[in-house]
């Protein structure tokens, strides 16, 4: 497992797709946030950083299928999955490897994002224009577990759709769709009166869990909700493989 997790992070280093992914993360972040607390929307300086939360969780739906594209997809296509079926490692062991090593790359991007923060507390201390400012620390917090958790199961539903195609961009296609499905299924409880389906709907939906950790509160209900769904997804990839050893 470890041999296939440095190799996975080898090879995000060793080609663009490491590099590109970070630079435009952490550029993404650091204008999204500029623009939403430090310059504000309506061009009042502003210590609340829910609309940037708000936005970085959306353009994670597109980012990280970009970093998890070619986990399972370029192994198909350069004829190297055999290699990876046919080595002494359990499919379990090297799924999980590949999840560690995109997972990775996305959490050590959050932390050097997280410079953002301090840019509030050294205005509202030091500026008399952003002397009102009153940064929530607990919001902060709370977002950032958040978005890690998003995070978490965009990656582990982007492994599993690269598991199913050797077409980088079409697992990039579909993943953004899934993806896009799971964080607006829950708006439909606004046009559909059945109490059973509005229930569902907001069960699946991966943005309903996310307000509590918004606000600051710590839900262990969420928690548990995010690691079921990066769970399914990677017990789901697990099977394909195991099936393809087998055949």
């Amino acid at each position: 497992m470890l041999a296939i997790y440095k190799r996975e992070m080898h090879a995000y280093f060793t080609t663009s797709v490491g590099y590109i992914f970070i630079a435009v993360a952490l550029a993404l972040s650091g204008f999204c946030f500029s623009i939403t607390t430090l310059q504000g929307l309506g061009g009042t300086p502003t210590a609340d950083t829910s609309t940037y939360f708000l936005i970085m969780i959306f353009a994670l739906m597109i980012m990280l299928p970009i970093l998890t594209m070619k986990s399972f997809s370029e192994e198909r296509k350069t004829k190297t999955e055999q290699l990876l079926l046919t080595a002494p490692v359990s499919i379990t062991s090297m799924v999980a490897a590949k999840f560690l090593a995109a997972y990775t790359m996305f959490v050590g991007t959050v932390l050097l994002s997280s410079f953002n923060y301090v840019t509030i507390y050294l205005y509202a201390e030091k500026s008399t224009i952003y002397g009102n400012m009153d940064p929530n620390a607990a919001a902060i917090v709370g977002n950032t577990i958040a978005m890690l958790l998003v995070g978490m199961c965009f990656i582990a539903i982007g492994l599993f759709i690269s598991s199913l195609t050797e077409n980088q961009f079409a697992a990039v296609v579909i993943t953004i769709a899934v993806l896009l499905g799971l964080l607006f299924i829950g708006t439909f409880n606004n046009i559909i009166n059945v109490y059973a389906i509005r229930y569902i709907l907001s069960w699946l939906s991966i943005y309903s869990r996310y307000s509590n950790f918004a606000n600051g509160f710590f839900d262990f209900g969420a928690l548990f909700y995010y690691l079921s769904i990066t769970v399914v997804f990677l017990f789901l990839t697990i099977r394909v493989y195991e099936k393809r050893r087998w055949n």
